[in-house]
């Protein structure tokens, strides 16, 4: 049986599915369940996913002093540009 471990030693028990491993890039961790379902939505909503997933790691290391809320608003208006280009090219708006 897998064993988790934290600082004070290891302890014996299942892994629980979903909160241990890596994801594929092409699969997305909440499923998209719209009346207009299509492959380029679906894409779509991966990259909205990875979008909110990046600014709350740009969020926590700017809050940690990591990095500055300057080099922080610039990340972030990055990668929603990024979106914004994503959304047009896959659901031709």
């Amino acid at each position: 049986m897998p064993k988790l471990s934290d600082q004070d030693g290891e302890f014996e028990g299942p892994i629980p599915s979903g909160e241990v491993g890596t994801h594929s890039p092409m699969e997305s961790h909440t499923g998209y369940r719209g009346d207009d379902w299509s492959p380029q939505r679906l894409m779509f909503h991966q990259n909205l996913e990875q979008f909110a997933e990046r600014v709350g790691l740009i969020v926590a290391l700017q809050g940690n002093g990591k990095i500055s809320q300057e080099k922080a608003f610039s990340e972030i208006r990055q990668i929603w540009k990024d979106l914004k280009e994503s959304r047009g090219e896959l659901l031709d708006l």
